[in-house]
């Protein structure tokens, strides 16, 4: 098997630099970390065999576009993007502002990089993977980073969560399109792991005992990237063939697939189908094949 690449943003620390130790220990991959911290991502790549740094602004196009390019230009493929760059918001949303005019615009900092720079990431990393298309062992996956915040909404920082939540549901909009040309796409949701998004008297908040262990997040992440049948800590299958699309939480040792909400009616079901490209598509090989038998 020739050795494959993984292009991952926030590579430089935390959990992108988990992964990217996890699967360095496999030793048949490149590594192409990216991250705004050149002093982390200096010391991140001198502990990695085949390793790269690329100091880059995830929420800056063009400064995505570069570390892309040169990534591609060293491995000549890319087989992994983990869209991971992250940040928790800082300011307090509900602040009291001077009511004789308008308040300032709040800081969506947390909203350009949770949110618009995986966007990026992951427009990019579709423009990659095609050009990686007839690589030897060619077997594409891009994860995003959501988080338990995406799934359940998070009242001290509610741009964090609001943006957490549109990566699920960004992921599962794309996912089908992307499937169409071979490429298999996730959103991790994780629940709270010490990192360096807070420090340590913020962490201090949280009972130790609702931690999750990174090691169970890398588990699942490289499970994903690696592909094939999958079974999550409830027992839920899934098969190779319909192993993409996924929403992956991810709680202290354990691991779920999580559905997309319910239909309120049948006629929202019906109507949601006109907005879908796979059941467009679906209709188009079904007048196809009765035009053909006619």
């Amino acid at each position: 098997m020739g050795k494959k690449s993984a292009f991952i943003t926030g590579g430089a620390s935390g959990m992108g630099l988990a992964v990217a130790e996890a699967l360095a220990s496999r030793g048949d991959w490149d590594l192409h970390l990216v991250d705004l911290n050149a002093e982390a991502g200096k010391k991140a790549v001198a502990s990695l065999k085949n390793a790269y740094f690329y100091q880059t602004n995830v929420t800056d196009y063009s400064s995505l576009v570069s570390a892309y390019e040169s990534a591609f230009k060293a491995s000549g493929r890319l087989d992994f993007v983990y869209a991971n760059a992250g940040i928790v918001e800082r300011d307090n949303f509900y602040m009291e502002h001077d009511p004789s005019k308008p308040p300032p615009e709040p800081n969506q900092l947390s909203i350009d990089i949770n949110l618009k720079a995986v966007v990026n990431t992951s427009y990019l990393a579709l423009h990659y993977f095609r050009k990686s298309k007839g690589a030897q062992d060619w077997d594409p996956a891009l994860v995003m980073t959501a988080s338990c915040g995406g799934l359940y909404p998070s009242q001290f920082c509610p741009m964090y969560s609001g943006a957490k939540a549109a990566v699920v549901q960004f992921n599962r909009a794309i996912t089908f399109s992307y499937h169409l040309e071979g490429i298999r796409t996730y959103a991790t949701c994780p629940g709270t792991i010490r990192t360096n998004l807070m420090n340590s008297e913020e962490w201090k908040a949280f009972p130790e005992r609702f931690f999750t262990p990174i090691t169970t997040l890398v588990d699942a992440v490289v499970h994903i990237v690696e592909g094939g049948d999958l079974h999550d800590s409830k027992g839920k299958q899934v098969k190779e063939e319909r192993n993409w699309g996924l929403t992956v939480e991810v709680n202290r040792d354990k691991w779920y697939f999580r559905e997309g909400v319910e239909f309120c009616d049948e006629d929202m079901e019906g109507m949601m189908k006109f907005t879908s490209m796979e059941n467009q598509l679906a209709r188009i090989e079904k007048t196809k094949l009765e035009n053909g038998t006619k």
